[in-house]
């Protein structure tokens, strides 16, 4: 996952919209979105090379993602896949992921931002500054770097899903994804300096990603209202950026003390 949208608690019908793209080496095997066996409490894609999953929901509304924070020189010694984090976040009957327990074992993983928690109440955990953070209400960006960093694309699309926001009461996922497919590359002199090529940081500088090897694999639209039901939107790409396949789910959030 390298960047995801959040609106926590900004309409009163809907107290959580999430718009996110998965950025991926196309070689890398996935499934698609679906309900984890065996219990069938978990709705996530899956990463077929490395067993994890990039973003995801349980039946209690608990959610997970993970963004890997870029830092090109840091150690390549094999490490545990950082796509277990969002799974241990989810399959827990009580949470295991806590900022002491990140702090304690985030030396396991190369960097990454770790969203994790109850709908209600999110966190957003950065390894590599140890800092863990309760999301307030408002519009919120994680990508690559710290959480809300002003990187150019994630101030566009914050803007962009506030201005959508703002003249619409009920969210359309059709027209979210719209958001999620803009191309626009930065100009050079708002770019980031992340320690990768210029080439490199003008292509993951858009939102919507397209290169033969890497680019945006898939794109979601997660919504949660005020009865607790959640609509799950997932739209995959091919290596030319040409939509492939989408599916929604629809599903009723049991209840919180449950767990």
């Amino acid at each position: 996952m390298c960047i995801l949208f959040i609106a926590l608690k900004v309409l009163p019908q809907y107290p959580l919209i999430i718009c996110a793209n998965r950025d991926e080496s196309h070689h890398r095997p996935t499934k698609k979105a679906h309900f984890w066996e065996p219990e069938k409490k978990i709705l996530a894609g899956k990463d077929l090379e490395a067993g994890g999953t990039w973003l995801g929901i349980n039946k209690q509304g608990n959610i997970a993602a993970i963004t890997n924070i870029r830092i090109p020189e840091q150690s390549k010694q094999p490490k545990k896949t950082r796509g277990e984090l969002p799974i241990l976040a989810l399959t827990q009957s009580s949470p295991l992921i806590s900022p002491s327990w990140l702090k304690k074992n985030n030396h396991q993983y190369q960097a990454f931002n770790l969203l994790y928690g109850h709908y209600q109440s999110l966190h957003c955990y950065n390894s590599q500054t140890q800092k863990d953070t309760c999301l307030s209400p408002g519009f919120h960006a994680i990508s690559n770097g710290a959480l809300d960093e002003i990187w150019p694309k994630m101030a566009k699309g914050n803007h962009a899903l506030e201005q959508y926001l703002n003249s619409h009461s009920k969210p359309i996922p059709s027209e979210l994804l719209m958001l999620l497919t803009d191309p626009q590359q930065a100009e050079d002199k708002y770019l980031p300096h992340t320690g990768i090529s210029l080439d490199w940081e003008r292509l993951l500088s858009s939102i919507f990603i397209k290169h033969p090897k890497y680019g945006t694999r898939s794109s979601n639209i997660i919504l949660i209202n005020q009865q607790q039901h959640v609509s799950f939107t997932e739209v995959r790409f091919n290596k030319l950026g040409q939509q492939i396949e989408q599916q929604e789910f629809q599903l009723s959030l049991e209840a919180k003390q449950s767990l």
